[in-house]
């Protein structure tokens, strides 16, 4: 077993779901790969069974009943890596958005460098996003303002959904108490790492917008966060334990 499990929540992602799973493994460091699939009518799931012959050991996949939501299907994918004993648990979309190479960048940013997480940052050294409308990127970049402005982080990108937490941050955070499903839960377990006390970092990568497959971002999604941070003003913080 490697010391590193990335998490990629699936969901009518046929075109894109063997390429990435490849990638993940040609990479100079080893990742293992757990695809959290929510019952994709399109056969993702046959897809990921047909390649875990080629890859044992490496690829895993855990089938849910339904669309449940983007922060379930991570809370499940870290609850499950911590069950196996990984180290450095990270979290990706599907789609190509987030560059797998960037894997490395991250996993040396805590294994190497001493973080707790690290957080793949689109807006840490400017605007780098590729293929998006510019309202879309107006929007999630003002949002991130917005969340620093109401939260006191000094995070730039607090939407993120390209990270790597060490599994002592996940068995700390109090997972079965974060609310949020859509970015607001981005956004709450960035948060609540921070309020912790745990050493958070950004490492800059180019966002690219999908090519293949359909976007899963939806206004009650966008609504979510912005009505969520308010809430985690008044969030009781679980304690870090001692060392």
């Amino acid at each position: 077993m490697n010391d590193s499990i990335v998490i990629i929540p699936t969901y009518n992602e046929k075109e894109n779901i063997e390429a990435i799973i490849r990638k993940v493994f040609s990479l100079s460091k080893a990742f293992d790969v757990l695809i959290v699939e929510d019952n994709s009518p399109d056969g993702t799931a046959k897809i990921v069974k047909s390649l875990m012959m080629e890859f044992p050991d490496r690829l895993f996949i855990e089938e849910r009943k339904g669309k449940l939501g983007l922060g379930t299907a991570y809370i499940h994918g870290f609850k499950w890596g911590i069950a196996k004993g990984y180290e450095y648990i990270f979290e990706m979309d599907a789609d190509f958005s987030h560059n797998p190479e960037d894997l490395v960048r991250l996993y040396e940013a805590t294994a190497i460098k001493g973080n707790d997480v690290a957080i793949g940052s689109r807006y840490i050294t400017g605007v780098n996003v590729v293929n998006w409308p510019m309202g879309r990127v107006l929007m999630s970049y003002y949002a991130s303002a917005y969340v620093r402005m109401v939260t006191g982080l000094s995070i730039r990108d607090t939407t993120a959904g390209f990270m790597c937490y060490r599994a002592e941050v996940l068995k700390n955070i109090g997972l079965d108490s974060i609310k949020f499903i859509g970015y607001a839960f981005q956004i709450e377990m960035k948060y609540t790492s921070v309020k912790m006390g745990y050493k958070v970092t950004e490492v800059p990568i180019i966002f690219t917008d999908r090519t293949a497959g359909q976007s899963k971002m939806s206004g009650s999604i966008f609504k979510e966060a912005v009505f969520g941070v308010l809430k985690l003003r008044f969030k009781k913080m679980p304690k870090r334990p001692l060392n």
